[in-house]
Formats: structure tokens, sequence, C-alpha cells
């Protein structure tokens, strides 16, 4: 059944079959099985489907318009829209979807999201509404207004339970408000980039760009009337917890410079980890006598047209600042301490035609079937390429069958863009396995290289000076402008924020100085009514999505909620041991894949090596482990 919203008038079979022409004729195909049950199309179409992008599928062109033609029919007869199946064609829906056999415990998952596409369904179900007065009682307090602060928020609405946002921005979007360099974008296709419960089916690009991400946040806080609980251009300075009440007591500073107090019940971290800029640590950096600014805090006076631009570091904001900059600027010098795995993507670029967007909008299931494609391809279906394999012979170059695939078809693109510059591929191809650091995706990189006015320098940086950047051998190169695109202090996380739990010890000697742990990233013993979104052990190195694993984060803090409130009880805290087992459990992993490579250097790591700010499990062992609340692993006082 066609979205009533979309169609006012009863559907046009041959202006269906005409919009059809512009969508993905593998996930149309997805969402035909899906209406009709007809599983005869899956073997037709299977051999022509060698992964889950749409530049992967080679259907001849008879079969695509076949789909075509049974699904216009179908839906102009306005089918029913929920038509669920059973496990089997559901398994191999998900192995023609991925290009590959998908393991059994995707189907789960699947089945919720195929489902339930609405708020509601991914709400908090009571099974004893708590009386109204305990429902007003329990203040919330979320510290950020990103997309963990603002989903959280959500749902915390939706429960009818009170709440507050302090933010320390003047707006909301957390990173996608903060960040306004040239070419700022997203590396993680949009129609996945997204949350799950508020789809937008009319980005503009695969990829979009920093105004309209920003603009998307901007339209769900107004969208869940968010607004009214918002504090903005306020800061929290300290939370301490008070044993007595049970509450918080929260230190805020507003934008005048005043301190006040507030006090909530539950305190909530959204801070995220990609916020507090991190300069490189150069001698001399502050008698650079031009502009020099970190790429998140962007001048937005800047003028780089005709200028000498320094540009230290080539990470994902590196690599989106170059090529948006090189054709305007008299000289770009790229300073590079490591080289990154680089991939391309044929959508990178490419804006979304308006058949695709009404496919996304109109016809059922075809988003979730695109998301389930996007999601295998940028998140789990790369995992098995992050594990050593003990018996691999050359380890030092990648871990197992696959990682060395991918590494080959990395540094073939590279040799292809560069093939009449040697001397820069030998400054590009990394000498460690492929995703040992994150996968970049080539933003036209390679062919800014090859400008006459874009140098790339591996020589050591000995100090910055006021006409620019020395180097070791004493050589300077002279520079109007520095930018220094060198990332986040994510090893400090929550900092410079500091929380206090019981006996009023300070979370960050409980970690350390950069030793970040929390069960399941959201909660920490000693630290009563205390969750942590986007914490430690949740970010994502080789691909994924971030929203997702907020979404399971806030799922598992609303279950938890749930049994605070049920229970009568004023506090819920982790146990000791379920902290200590589960983070053993996170270091075996890791021990055992590409983060914790020998020689391998990563901002995923601490200063001793291991790994604090990454997951490393697949999405779904996340989203199973947070899908469901045992009160055993916790204390209730």
């Amino acid at each position: 059944m066609l979205d009533s919203s979309q169609e006012t008038t009863p559907p046009d079979r041959a202006e269906i079959r005409r919009k059809l022409e512009a969508a993905d004729p593998a996930t149309l195909l997805l969402a035909l099985v899906q209406l009709t049950g007809e599983g005869d199309w899956l073997a037709s179409a299977k051999p022509f489907i060698r992964g889950p992008m749409n530049y992967q599928e080679f259907m001849p062109e008879e079969l695509r318009g076949a789909i075509r033609d049974r699904l216009a029919e179908v839906l102009a007869e306005a089918p029913a829209a929920d038509r669920p199946p059973d496990d089997a064609l559901l398994r191999e829906m998900m192995a023609v979807a991925a290009g590959e056999k998908v393991a059994d415990d995707y189907i789960a998952m699947m089945r919720e999201d195929l489902t339930h596409d609405t708020l509601p369904s991914r709400s908090l179900r009571w099974r004893k509404v708590p009386d109204p007065s305990a429902l007003q009682a329990t203040e919330i307090v979320i510290i950020g207004a990103g997309m963990s602060g603002l989903y959280a928020a959500i749902q915390l609405r939706q429960a009818g339970i009170p709440f507050t946002i302090i933010e320390k921005n003047d707006a909301v979007g957390g990173t996608w408000y903060e960040n306004v360099y040239p070419g700022c974008g997203v590396d993680t296709p949009n129609h996945f980039y997204c949350y799950a419960f508020e789809p937008n089916h009319d980005w503009s690009y695969y990829f979009a760009k920093r105004d309209e991400l920003w603009r998307y946040f901007e339209g769900v806080a107004d969208k869940y009337d968010l607004r009214p609980h918002l504090r903005l251009s306020t800061e929290v300075v300290e939370a301490r917890y008070d044993e007595a009440c049970a509450r918080w007591r929260i230190a805020v500073r507003n934008a005048d410079g005043q301190t006040e107090q507030m006090s909530a019940r539950v305190l909530v971290s959204a801070v995220g980890v990609l916020n507090r800029p991190k300069p490189p640590d150069i001698e001399g950096l502050p008698s650079f006598a031009g502009p020099a600014f970190h790429t998140a805090q962007w001048d937005r006076n800047f003028d780089w047209r005709g200028k000498r631009v320094a540009m230290i570091g080539t990470g994902a904001s590196g690599h989106q600042v170059g090529p948006a900059i090189a054709p305007d600027v008299a000289r770009l010098m790229i300073f590079q301490r490591s080289p990154h795995w680089v991939v391309p993507n044929p959508n990178y670029h490419a804006g979304v035609d308006e058949g695709k967007k009404w496919a996304l909008a109109n016809v059922p299931f075809y988003l979730r079937w695109y998301r389930f494609q996007l999601f295998w391809g940028f998140a789990d279906g790369l995992h098995d390429a992050l594990r050593v394999d003990p018996a691999w012979p050359d380890q030092s170059r990648s871990l197992n069958l696959l990682n060395e695939k991918h590494r080959r078809f990395m540094e073939r693109h590279m040799r292809n863009e560069l093939a009449e510059r040697p001397d820069l591929l030998a400054k590009v191809i990394p000498d460690y396995p492929a995703y040992g650091k994150r996968i970049l995706i080539d933003n036209h990189w390679f062919r800014m290289l090859k400008r006459d006015n874009v140098d790339l320098i591996t020589d050591t940086i000995e100090a910055i000076v006021p006409e620019g950047v020395r180097m070791k051998d004493g050589r300077i190169h002279q520079a109007d402008a520095l930018v220094l695109a060198t990332g986040f202090k994510v090893s400090k996380m929550l900092f410079p924020m500091k929380v206090f739990g019981r006996e009023g010890r300070e979370l960050h000697d409980v970690w350390g100085d950069d030793d970040a742990k929390a069960y399941l990233g959201l909660t920490v013993p000693g630290f009563p009514n205390f969750f942590i979104l986007t914490g430690p052990n949740t970010g994502l190195a080789h691909g994924g999505n971030q929203i997702f694993m907020t979404e399971c984060g806030v799922r598992y803090m609303m279950l938890a909620l749930r049994e605070l409130l049920e229970s009568g009880k004023r506090s819920i805290e982790c146990r000791k041991e379920v902290y200590e087992n589960y983070n053993r459990e996170v270091d075996d992993m890791h021990a055992r894949m590409v983060w914790t490579h020998k020689g391998m250097t990563n901002w995923y790591r601490n200063r001793h090596g291991r790994v604090f700010a990454i997951s490393p499990w697949r999405l779904v062992e996340y989203w199973k482990m947070t899908s469901r609340f045992d009160a055993a692993e916790y204390e209730l006082g």
C-alpha cells in the first residue's frame, strides 16, 4: 500500500512503473518478495548480486524489468503492507540483500526493523504503569543536545518522564553544529545515518554535507517539541551524587559565566567524544603569525583564496578540507604523519534523484531493506576482515584472506589514481593492514594530490615558527594560514566535566586519565543513576553508524529506568564484578583484532595500548546485549 501522505489519488500502474525505473532493482526485489511471499524471484536474481551496494548488482535488463513490472502490478492493487516472511524466507532474503550468507542471529533484528516502523514500537513498554507522581519525581538531566541527547529526550518524552537538556552550544546538533569547515560531511550513507524511526526520504546526496545534516537534527528537535526542555549556552561544570537523598547535584555555567545549581534523580551524559579539539603537540604553535585554527573551530570569516595554507593532518577532516580548498589556494602544503587506507565509492559525490526519493517514501519495505543493505555494506559485512587469523602467513600487511582482498582492492585504486606519480604512491600506501585506522572514502583526494599547487610532505616537523612550518632538517615551509586537522581529545572522555559518585570519587580518578571503561559502554559501579551515551568502547572504527549504537544504548537505559521506577527503589547501579567481567571480554576481543596489531598506532588506544574508544562487537551483537535488561547485574537501593 502506498503511503497515503504521498499519494492523494488512486495509484496508476503505468505511473508507478515509470517511477520505479530510478529505484535499485535488488532493493525493489526484496520489497516485492516481502509484499507477496513470492520467493522464486530470489533464486532468479541471486547469481547477479555480488554485494549489498547498488553498483554490485548485475541483473540482466529483462529480469530488472520483470521485477519492476510485477511490483507495479502489486502496488496498484494496494497490497497488505504487513506480510512477515518466515525465518527460512527471511534468511534467504538477507543473503540476497547482502550478496553473501548472513548468520541466523540477524533474523530477530531484521524482523523487528521490518515490522516495527514507527516511534511507538521502539518506545518503552511499562510492565506496570508507575503512578504519575512517581514519574514526575524522576527528573532527568541530559548533558548534550547532539544526536544521542536528542534521542534520549524523545524516548523519555514518550515514557512520560520529565527531563531537561543542558547544551553548551547555542543550538542543537552537536558535532554537526560545531563543525563548519569546507567539505564537512558524513562518511556513512545518510539513509542509514539517521534515526530508524525518523527516516529522511529527501536527502540531497547519498553522503550529505554538514548543513543538511544539521538541519535534520534541528527538524527532529522541532518535530518532537524538545525546545521547551532545552537550556542552550549552558555548560555542566560538575555533578556530585548525594547519597543521602539519592540525587545528583549539578553545577552549570550559563552564557554570562554565572554558576547555578540544579538537581536531578538521574544524570545522562550525551556529550559524545568528537567535540574537544586536540591541537598537535608541536613546539612554537602559538607563535604563528597568521590565522591558525583547528578544523572543529573553523573561522567562518577566513578566506583561503590565493593564500599559502599549511594543513597538519590527513585523517577524516583533513580528507574533506583538502579537496574543498585546493582549487582556490595559492599553495596547499599537507603534512602527513601516517597515511590512511582509502576506498572508492561511486555514490560518494552522487545526488539522490527524485525517483529514488519516491521509492524510499512510497514503496513498502523498500527503505527498510535499503537500510539493511547499507548496514551490511558499511558495518557487519566488514567485520570478518578485522579479525586476526593466527595461521595467516604475512600479518605485517594483512590479517586474513578477506583483509588481504580489501587491501588489494584499495591499493589497486591508489595505483590507478596515481599511476603517473610514483613519488606520491610511495607516500600514500600504508604499511599496516587495512582497517588499522578508520577507512576513508576517496573524496578526490588523489586527484587533489596531483595538482601543481599541492605538496604532500611526510618529513618530520620540528616546530611552528611565525612564518610557517620548520622541518627537522631546518627547511621552512612558508605559510599564510595554518589548519589543524588533528582530531579530538578522545582519551579524556567527558572532559572537562567532573563527575563525583559514591564517597566523592571522581570518575576520571576511577578511570585514570585515559582508560575509560563502562558496562556496555553505559554504566559504571559507584555512580548510581548515571548513564553514558556514546561511552567507552561504543565507537565504530571500520564503518557502521553511531546513531545505531545510540539507539541501542538508549533502549537499554530506558529498560534500566523501568526497573528503577517499577521497583520503587531510589537508585540503580551496575555491580562491580559485572563491569569487570565485561571489560575483560572487550579486551580479549580486541586482542584478536586489527586495532591492537603489532606496531599499530591510532586514537582508539590509550598510552598503554588498550583499546578504550571503539567496540569490538558486530552491531548485531551489541543490539542483542542491549535489547534485554538483567536486574541481577545491578544493585537497587
